[in-house]
């Protein structure tokens, strides 16, 4: 089986998170400046073999989109346009920020590693992707 890469896409940083081949367990990987993102995606894509993409789906709590949206739907066109092998799905992505930095919390970390943003990402991605496979798997 091949990988499930997930973003936590930002305008300044996305988190990433992928599967194990078999697909059972979500991890963080890393986390990249947006605007090399794709280079990042090429150069792994290429070293590993990837399934589909879950990119995290902002959405106000009445279910419409966030005002993010709007940056990640170019973002989109440009994966679908890189990769247009693989398949691109959606995820709800609410809350993932406070579920991330709760994780934080609950993990024991101190409160000046809790400011690091990047790592908010990272998690919020695993997050994103941990409850894709979830509801993946019903």
């Amino acid at each position: 089986m091949a990988r499930i890469v997930a973003l936590d896409f930002g305008k300044v940083r996305t988190g990433i998170a992928v599967t194990d081949e078999l697909q059972l367990i979500a991890s963080g990987l890393e986390t990249v400046e947006t605007k090399g993102l794709l280079d990042f995606l090429k150069n792994y894509v290429q070293q590993e073999k990837v399934e589909k993409f879950v990119v995290g789906e902002p959405k106000q709590m009445d279910n419409t989109p966030s005002e993010s949206e709007a940056l990640i739907k170019p973002f989109l066109i440009k994966l679908a346009e890189a990769f247009p092998e693989i398949p691109i799905e959606r995820h709800d992505e609410r809350f993932t920020s406070k579920m991330a930095f709760q994780t934080m919390i609950d993990s024991g970390l101190k409160k000046k590693q809790r400011r690091n943003k990047a790592l908010v990402d990272e998690i919020s991605a695993t997050i994103i992707l941990q409850a894709y496979l979830q509801k993946a798997s019903f």
